[in-house]
């Protein structure tokens, strides 16, 4: 399953990706996926980010359940 999104991008940047896309015989849609997927993994390496996110759940989590009750 896929879901299709906007992304405004600024100009140089738009152009830098269709230049980028074009050389590597592909469109803007895959080099887009795959940068997304790069960055993902990246963060998720991060022990910052993944500590922050652990907190952050379980601060929603704690909200949710006081806002159940």
């Amino acid at each position: 399953m896929t879901r299709q999104t906007t992304v405004r991008l600024p100009d140089d940047l738009a152009q830098e990706a269709e230049v980028v896309a074009r050389v590597q015989g592909s469109s803007m849609n895959p080099l887009i996926v795959d940068s997304l997927r790069a960055e993902i993994g990246r963060v998720r390496a991060d022990d910052d980010f993944t500590s922050t996110a652990k907190r952050l759940l379980e601060r929603d989590r704690e909200l949710l359940e006081r806002l159940a009750r």
